[in-house]
């Protein structure tokens, strides 16, 4: 059960256990891709999530310093949306010392590092991030939009 905007709404969950070891965000990026296909996502929304789900993952592995070296992936799954929860057990960070990207710095040869954030809630209708030293979640919510044939399966 997942409450959302003041009520209760039943939502079909699936969790997910993957290793941080290299390209097994592929994984969680799959299984995603999967889920929103069963779930008539169009092909610009099935790659909005996968996109973002890897990013969230690759952030996890790269700077939570999880000494149990895990990221747990959780989908819920509603007749209107799909909310996806990366959670690491690691050190957690403050949000607002995450240096805001610069497309000029960038260009010049500079940091091209740093965009995972800003691509994530582009890709996304909702981001949301909880941390703190008991490790951080990312919860990312995608709408389904109407018109996109099996909506209201």
């Amino acid at each position: 059960m997942i409450r959302l905007g003041g009520s209760a709404l039943s939502a079909k969950i699936i969790q997910l256990v993957i290793p941080m070891e290299p390209n097994l965000e592929l994984v969680a990026a799959e299984t995603a891709s999967t889920i929103a296909e069963l779930m008539c996502f169009d092909e610009d929304g099935i790659d909005e999530i996968r996109m973002a789900i890897i990013e969230a993952c690759l952030n996890a592995f790269e700077h939570s310093h999880s000494p149990e070296r895990k990221v747990y992936i959780t989908f819920h799954i509603l007749p209107d949306r799909l909310i996806l929860e990366v959670t690491d057990h690691g050190k957690g960070f403050n949000p607002s010392d995450v240096r805001p990207p610069s497309i000029d710095e960038a260009v010049r040869g500079g940091r091209k590092r740093g965009w995972g954030f800003k691509l994530m809630r582009s890709l996304m209708d909702e981001v949301m991030i909880e941390t703190g030293s008991w490790g951080t979640t990312v919860r990312m919510t995608k709408m389904k939009r109407r018109g996109g044939g099996c909506y209201d399966r």
